[in-house]
């Protein structure tokens, strides 16, 4: 497998590529910047990415997908729960972008709800849905790969903010202790924000449980 960890944009979020070195098909994780650097690392990688992944609709996390499908192609995946939060003007593109023309363009290609997988070459990502930071919330899990991409649900001894629009604290403690914490101990936690961590060390550790 090909992983690497960018951090981008103006809150310096976690953008995640992944391929898959047979096949050579490749997924980014939330793009919320630096679209240029990433498509210049699939190129030198001779990667074709075939999905753009969206945790939630954030700008934070979404700003640059639209550009990044411009340069490499690859279809914009993200839950309907938050298709609506694209155009809010406080957290979605809403808030960054100036023009109504523009705006309108930010629509993703494909959804897609808990249970769904993501078959990229050999590797297999499971949908999970983990509400709470925003009502569409999803995380993408790698069995085999023992590996989660968790957005804003969980962090390195904390959590996501719950007082945005559709926000839900009580939501997100559930996602996480039902969804992230059942996992095996030993899967690796890759946060929309800050350093990995795992599974058994938030379960243990993380002062909000």
């Amino acid at each position: 497998m090909i992983f690497e960890t960018f951090m981008v944009g103006m809150l310096q979020t976690n953008c995640y590529l992944v391929g898959d070195e047979h096949s050579r098909k490749a997924v980014v994780i939330d793009p919320g910047g630096d679209s240029q650097r990433i498509a210049r690392r699939l190129r030198e990688e001779g990667l074709e990415l075939s999905a753009i992944l969206n945790t939630h609709a954030h700008f934070d996390h979404v700003m640059e997908c639209w550009m990044l499908k411009s340069l490499t192609g690859g279809e914009i995946i993200m839950h309907p729960g938050d298709e609506g939060l694209l155009s809010d003007r406080m957290v979605g593109m809403g808030a960054v972008m100036k023009s109504a023309v523009d705006l309108a363009a930010c629509s993703i290609d494909r959804q897609v709800r808990g249970g769904d997988q993501i078959e990229i070459g050999s590797l297999i990502f499971h949908v999970i849905e983990t509400p709470g930071h925003t009502p569409g919330h999803v995380s993408f899990h790698l069995p085999r790969e023992k590996m989660i991409f968790v957005g804003d649900t969980l962090f390195a001894g904390s959590i996501g903010r719950t007082d945005f629009p559709g926000g839900s604290y009580d939501q997100l403690i559930r996602s996480v202790r039902e969804k992230i914490f059942t996992l095996p101990g030993e899967t690796l936690v890759y946060p929309g924000h800050g350093p990995e961590t795992t599974v058994d060390r938030e379960r243990t550790t993380n002062p909000f449980f």
